[in-house]
């Protein structure tokens, strides 16, 4: 998919992940919106999976680390045709299938994940089985800043440069908010590019707001080259909602009626400047 059309179906995701959430009344909106480009550009350019056969033996895997932004997921698992908008309307709702944080009941979802510092360990284990049994696929893990103050993450990154996992890349998110405020009053955990290629990983650096610099960032990963790779993707929380950028609130927030239109209305006009550029 070309640029322009992977910034179009960013921005469809972004709407209906709005209404998601609005309809269900309760999501990690802040961090939802900041990897949903992330989440976008994955699913519809980089990673090879099939929703006509969620299973397929050769998929590339993906965890998503930071499980409590799930809606994004389901927004862009619904876009994909992996799940159905009727069973992404019943989230929120009494004997829904759907959870607060990734579980193995929907299509597409590959480990129940939520529990923070898990995820990078679980991709590990998952590229290394691949390497076992000499399969081409790959793994991709999306981990929140916030998240990095987990001990195991720094067991799982020795793990990847020990076995040279260069089919395994993980993303922080790196929007500097998390629920009690910035990362550096809370758990300072700059800079990251250091600390990650000390432990001996291959470490870009990314916009993650801009869907040209994702594609750029990805397309640049040598997969051959013995090391486990890290994506630094500097984010906005909230990013696309003007009322919602920046703030750490929001990180949990619920909008009303006006919010809601509001946010939409910001949404409608970026996909018509999108479509009639």
């Amino acid at each position: 998919m070309e640029t322009k059309q992977l910034k179009l179906q960013a921005e469809r995701n972004r709407r209906r992940l709005i209404e998601i959430v609005y309809n269900a009344k309760a999501g990690h909106i802040g961090g939802d919106l900041s990897c949903l480009n992330v989440l976008t550009a994955l699913y519809f350019n980089i990673m090879n999976v099939n929703p006509e056969n969620p299973k397929l033996a050769d998929r590339d895997r993906f965890v998503l680390s930071k499980g409590h932004c799930v809606e994004a997921l389901y927004a862009v698992l619904e876009a994909r045709g992996f799940i159905k908008k009727e069973l992404v309307d019943t989230l929120g709702r009494f004997g829904s299938p759907l959870a607060g944080h990734p579980t193995i009941e929907v299509p597409g979802i590959e480990v129940n994940s939520g529990a923070l510092g898990h995820g990078l360990s679980i991709g590990a284990g998952m590229a290394i089985a691949a390497k076992m049994d000499k399969k081409p696929w790959h793994v991709y893990v999306l981990m929140g800043d916030g998240e990095q103050g987990e001990g195991s993450i720094y067991e799982a990154a020795m793990a990847g440069n020990q076995y040279h996992l260069d089919n395994l890349v993980a993303i922080i998110d790196r929007n500097h908010l998390q629920i009690s405020g910035d990362t550096e009053d809370v758990m300072a955990i700059d800079s990251i590019k250091e600390r990650w290629g000390a432990f001996g990983w291959d470490v870009k650096e990314m916009n993650g707001d801009d869907m040209q610099s994702i594609v750029d960032t990805f397309a640049g990963i040598d997969y051959h080259n013995g090391k486990p790779h890290l994506l630094v993707s500097y984010t906005t929380k909230g990013k696309g909602v003007s009322f919602m950028e920046n703030i750490a609130k929001w990180h949990h927030g619920m909008f009303n009626s006006e919010q809601y239109a509001q946010a939409l209305a910001e949404i409608d006009a970026r996909i018509d400047l999108i479509q009639n550029s």
